[in-house]
């Protein structure tokens, strides 16, 4: 060899791309182009055709921002190509809509269609080729939905941008037509190419002194040597013949297994609007239908019954086909939820029901029940997944975003995930280390490389695809899992189904590590506060939808009402779907949120109306005497209305304000406040024991913006560093008494800052040990972020924050790399921080984000600070993200264990619903203050048995007596999605209710059917 290795590899390279490239097809003609731009929204292909096509050029600019432009491409396939047509051509359509040199899935795409409307598949980047059936001298008619959907910042540059919102995008077209030719394909040409890059790829990861490697690269020398450049479509046998047995050589005994599953990450909404997603799914689907017709190895998995649904309803011929496909095995669901949800803020309800509502669209629609969870991209894993799992009848999980993780590498890659509740899930992140895989050399390696169980299992998963904005597996990667089936040097690789990875690799791993708690991703912390109106949406939503369901059936077993099935469904589609890992989230364009908001509100309006409806039902009585009553839809009794029920208010204690030096004290007989004269909490007294929860010296109900410009992914990240550059908000503008009455009194604060302002309402009520502080604020900041802190006097090594069904201890110290990375941490509607027998809540109607630190006091003794993250300003990837006024609600409460902080964040929650009528006694009593009530609805199957959904709530073992307003027949366990699973909690049953003995965080849902004797409106009263 004359020539070093270098040199010969860029020899190579150099042959690769002016020869064999530009030599794939053989001859091309350019086609006569019409086009018609839709004016505003998308229109089907039936509308379309029947417009009127204007003459169009190559070279021509089309397409404005989120625009539509209908191409229709005539013309005849040359007679005289008739000469080439042999057994190595093939009449292809080539489309170039001007596609930039990024990301495929985040610019142009176009769906093909038939003149008889039939989908073909799309043309997008990396994948722009339409086949064709006609021959030399036959006619080509096809029509081409284009989509000129602008590149939003897929370089990762994060520089704001207003074509993230359809208003401000702009109307100028952004793209150029290149090409639309029919043309051939010479497939020995196009085969060589993919040798070539097998091999090249296989060499680059070997280890240059290998003898593996030199005959690779001589092999490939010899290849450029002895092909004609000037003639590689008659020489690429020759070429191929050359590289054949260095591709025939098989793996090693010892390689490591890959199992290859064809994959289309396609985000639900990011950075383009839902409506777009639809679209990229037909597309991104009709590519894998394509390629099933030419491979029949080929199976590709696909998660998010939200998009089969979308295709059901837009186009119902690609459903029946990816149907068929399903039923053979190939077209594979996964994931058995509605989307790919975000699982940190959701409730445990919401994921409850994600999977319930996927699943049943699966089983129903295809038959089948995906036993994978399917979360490749959501940032991070709540603790209560693995029993949650578990309980919707799924075995294993499979995530790849920890591979994200900043500081701390995972070290597993096939584990056992354990819950709080100890419920334990098969696991698996695959170590290739990303879900978009192209099968290249580089990634086969890495998943060999990085694999953490060596020695004890040699299989991993490679998702493989182009993904996020879609696009799937194009044809150069199914040519590369064939020649990579067993190659010496690289992992070998099998393309399967989720389902037999998961079993295979099982069914080899007998005893994996156990990771026990959250999969708390070390990066993206600032999701948990980006878009506050999207969040305060979801959790409106959630706890509109637990009033809704509540009272409805309440309606239905007392006064025989009807339960209102399809409203509910509708609005929990809309509340699953925007649970979505890039909207709950706020990274997602402008136009995005605003949809998001729009369906929120929609939500709100309809579930009012049906909780409305039902409380009307329910408080209609014969009696004359109707009274003043509360709905208490908390599991808690709150102002003594019992839980679930309704009944008139008992009247509560009274609140004493007291005046001096400017302060303001605030006190009911359990608790003691005071207020500064610039709005700060000095003082916050347990007025039985005396206890003082603020520090001396320090105050609470201190607002603090700091400089929030993160390195990189401005909407998803909180970077550590944002805490060595912030202000304390101490100075108010005014601080006076809004509110003073015998039952509460309230001191109202303003203050001003930057552009921007906030108010504040302080409140005692006369019946909790708490202040309830409304913050409203008027937010023109950019780049900041605003936190709510709270100095408290208490040693807490830990402290608990609410998740779904159940809390999360974490550490309030920094020991390890992990408690470091760690400094921004989800919560649900509370946080806990106490010593035994005295502890302080911090509860909320709508904040996830929070941070817990403890500092040593000088003279001794620590603090231990909460601090809320109420609003951040990122202008990536929406520039005016958060601007405008927000409300928040929080309360800080004296409460000695984790139940007291439970039931304040019901009770924020979940305010009294006030009307006059009739007191409601409960539907279902939980004895046990432990034992919680999550959720109370009519059965899926509309049996019009009850289902009530229950957890343990203090994180210990818990017996007691769930009663139910009517006599009952029958109490069943069942699993998440209402079947019938063997008792494990239920100790007992009479007609009144049951005994249950609840494991830690245990969840249980039960079946409950009435006696027929009793039959319907039966409706209880208080007495």
């Amino acid at each position: 060899m004359h020539d070093n290795s270098t040199l010969i590899r860029a020899r190579i390279r150099r042959f690769v791309s002016e020869r064999v490239t530009p030599s794939l097809y053989r001859v091309s003609s350019p086609l006569t182009i019409s086009a018609w731009e839709v004016p505003d929204e998308p229109v089907p292909f039936s509308e379309a055709q029947g417009q009127d096509f204007t003459p169009f050029s190559i070279g021509q600019h089309w397409g404005k921002p989120w625009g539509t432009t209908w191409f229709h491409i005539t013309g005849m396939v040359p007679s005289d190509w008739s000469r080439f047509h042999d057994l190595h051509t093939r009449t292809e359509v080539i489309v170039d809509l001007g596609f930039l040199s990024g990301q495929a899935g985040f610019q142009a795409e176009g769906l093909v269609f038939t003149a008889q409307g039939h989908i073909v598949k799309a043309v997008e980047p990396f994948n722009n080729y339409v086949p064709l059936i006609a021959q030399p001298g036959e006619q080509v008619d096809i029509y081409i939905e284009a989509a000129s959907n602008p590149d939003v910042g897929s370089d990762w540059g994060f520089q704001p941008t207003l074509v993230g919102d359809k208003a401000t995008a702009g109307i100028e077209p952004i793209y150029r037509l290149r090409r639309m030719d029919v043309a051939l394909l010479d497939t020995q040409v196009w085969k060589l190419d993919q040798d070539v890059w097998t091999l090249f790829g296989l060499m680059e990861q070997l280890s240059p002194d290998l003898p593996r490697t030199a005959e690779i690269l001589r092999a490939l020398e010899k290849m450029t040597d002895q092909m004609d450049p000037e003639d590689v479509s008659g020489t690429a046998s020759l070429g191929r013949a050359l590289l054949a047995p260095l591709l025939a050589q098989p793996a090693y005994a010892s390689a490591h297994r890959v199992i290859a599953v064809g994959h289309a990450h396609i985000d639900s909404a990011w950075l383009w609007p839902v409506r777009e997603t639809i679209r990229k799914c037909a597309r991104t689907f009709s590519n894998v239908l394509h390629l099933m017709d030419e491979d029949p190895d080929f199976i590709f998995a696909c998660s998010s019954a939200q998009q089969y649904s979308w295709m059901k309803q837009h186009y119902p011929e690609l459903f029946e086909r990816i149907r068929t496909r399903a039923l053979e095995g190939r077209f594979v669901p996964v994931g058995g939820m509605w989307v790919e949800s975000d699982t940190n803020m959701p409730s445990g309800e919401s994921l409850a029901r994600q999977l319930l509502v996927g699943k049943a669209f699966f089983m129903q629609d295809f038959g089948i029940e995906p036993l994978e969870i399917w979360l490749p991209d959501s940032f991070g894993y709540t603790a209560a997944f693995p029993q949650i799992v578990t309980a919707a009848g799924s075995k294993y999980f499979l995530t790849q975003k920890i591979s994200w993780n900043e500081t701390n590498t995972m070290p597993h890659h096939t584990f056992a995930w354990e819950g709080i509740d100890g419920t334990q899930v098969f696991t698996h992140f695959p170590p290739v280390d990303t879900y978009n895989s192209l099968l290249s050399g580089e990634e086969l390696a890495r998943a060999q490389r990085q694999y953490s169980e060596k020695g004890a299992s040699n299989v991993s998963l490679v998702p493989f695809g182009f993904g996020d904005g879609g696009g799937g597996p194009n044809r150069e990667m199914l040519a590369a899992a064939e020649r990579t089936r067993s190659l010496e040097g690289s992992p070998t690789v099998r393309m399967a189904s989720p389902r037999a990875f998961f079993e295979e690799a099982e069914a080899t791993y007998a005893n994996p590590p156990v990771w026990s708690g959250e999969l708390y991703l070390e990066f993206h912390r600032g999701t948990y506060t980006s878009q506050s109106r999207t969040k305060s949406g979801n959790r409106r939503s959630e706890h509109l939808l637990r009033e809704a369901e509540l009272w409805a059936s309440t309606a239905y077993f007392y006064m025989g009402a009807d339960y209102p099935y399809e409203r509910l469904a509708a609005a929990w589609q809309t509340v699953l779907l925007n649970q979505f890992h890039d909207i709950l989230p706020g990274s997602s364009i402008a136009w995005v949120h605003q949809v998001a908001e729009a369906a929120y509100e929609t939500v709100r309006i309809d579930l009012e109306d049906l909780i409305a409806t039902s409380v009307a039902a329910l408080t209609s009585s014969a009696q004359t005497d109707a009274t003043p009553v509360s709905f208490n839809a908390s599991p808690f009794p709150v102002a003594g209305v019992p839980a679930l029920s309704a009944a008139p208010r008992i009247p509560t204690g009274a609140v004493r304000l007291h005046q001096a030096d400017g302060a303001f004290v605030l006190e009911n007989d359990v608790v003691r406040a005071s207020i500064d004269a610039r709005g700060l909490l000095i003082s916050l007294v347990d007025r039985v024991s005396g206890r003082e929860a603020v520090p001396a010296g320090q105050a609470g109900n201190v607002l603090q913006l700091f400089r929030d410009t993160p390195t990189q992914w401005d909407a998803w990240d909180i970077d550590e560093h944002y805490d060595r550059n912030g202000v304390e908000l101490l100075e108010a503008e005014e601080v006076k008494v809004l509110v003073q009455s015998a039952g509460l009194v309230t001191v109202r604060v303003t203050r001003r800052f930057g552009g921007s302002s906030v108010q504040q309402d302080l409140t005692v009520l006369g019946d909790q040990p708490s202040l309830d502080i409304v913050t409203t604020v008027d937010w023109h900041e950019r780049q900041k972020l605003l936190k709510l802190a709270f100095p408290l006097d208490v040693h807490a090594d830990r402290a608990a924050s609410e998740i779904q069904f159940g809390h999360i201890y974490r550490p309030t110290h920094v020991n390890t790399s992990w408690d470091a990375a760690r400094f921004e941490t989800c919560a649900h509607r509370w946080v806990f921080v106490g010593e035994p027998g005295f502890g302080i809540a911090i509860a909320n109607d709508s904040t996830y984000g929070h941070d817990i630190s403890r500092t040593t006091r000088v003279g001794g003794g620590t603090t231990t600070t909460v601090r809320e993250s109420l609003l951040r300003a990122p202008t990536f990837p929406d520039p005016t993200a958060d601007q405008g006024v927000h409300t928040l609600r929080t309360s800080i409460s004296l409460t000695p264990d984790v139940l007291g902080a439970a039931a304040q964040g019901y009770r924020i929650n979940l305010p009294l619903r006030d009307v006059v009528g009739a007191a409601v006694a409960p539907v279902v009593v939980s004895e046990c203050p432990s034992i919680v009530v999550e959720a109370v609805k009519l059965a899926e199957d509309r049996s019009g048995d009850l289902i009530v959904r229950l957890y343990e709530a203090s994180g210990s073992r818990s017996t007691g007596t769930v009663s139910f307003g009517f006599t009952v027949s029958e109490i069943v366990e069942t699993d998440l999605l209402e079947r019938t699973v063997a008792p494990v909690a239920v100790q007992s049953t009479t007609d009144a209710g049951g005994r249950l003995v609840l494991r830690a965080f245990q969840i249980i849902t039960l079946r409950v059917a009435r006696s027929a004797a009793e039959g319907e409106g039966s409706l209880r009263h208080h007495s």
